[in-house]
């Protein structure tokens, strides 16, 4: 099969993108935080919670696994200057025939405010289109304001509402806005200053 998802680094706003690395410890620990975070927690309803080190070391390689088969690009945002782990970003369900996918990020709690999930955001969609992609899709629970903001920022057009598109653990559902842009849009940001 041909990998049409290039594993590459990107760089710009600040931040550098890369694969997550499936042994590294760090980055383990630093993804563990992010998905146990009790703000991702309240928008997420992940495939299985993640509540240990082991747990999050073998997510990371079914992430490196999916990235390979060109099924999703899950991309470390770190800061560029330091390489901290910032949060994550990534492309899912490439559909190759509609030149389509979905998008999602999210920022650990030291990185929020710093417009990390813009530029990070940003990097992958202009990446994207790049690789030959036209469409990028997300969504999030219509009381997710701050991620509301992201896709905004980074001219992700708001299309609809999506009923019940959230179904929350426990037991029940919430709608969710749908966003997108087209390759045809135009760069996906311009940094904020001092980004």
């Amino acid at each position: 099969m041909t990998n049409r998802l290039p594993r590459a680094e990107l760089r710009g706003g600040g931040l550098l993108l890369r694969p997550w690395d499936e042994g590294s410890v760090t980055d383990a620990q630093a993804f563990l935080r992010g998905v146990s975070d009790p703000e991702f927690r309240a928008w997420n309803n992940p495939l299985r919670q993640l509540d240990d080190l082991a747990a999050a070391q073998e997510a990371l390689r079914d992430r490196a696994h999916l990235w390979y088969e060109g099924d999703s690009a899950a991309y470390c945002v770190t800061d560029a200057t330091t390489g901290a782990v910032l949060g994550n970003v990534t492309l899912n369900s490439p559909y190759w025939p509609n030149r389509s996918a979905t998008v999602g990020y999210w920022v650990l709690p030291e990185a929020r405010g710093r417009h990390v999930a813009s530029r990070g955001l940003a990097l992958v969609a202009d990446w994207s289109f790049g690789i030959g992609l036209h469409r990028l899709a997300l969504d999030h629970a219509v009381g997710n304001a701050a991620s509301c903001r992201v896709a905004e920022r980074c001219g992700f057009v708001y299309e609809g509402t999506l009923r019940g598109a959230h179904y929350n653990n426990d037991g029940t559902s919430g709608d969710g806005h749908l966003h997108a842009r087209l390759a045809t849009d135009g760069p996906a940001l311009t940094y904020p200053p001092g980004s």
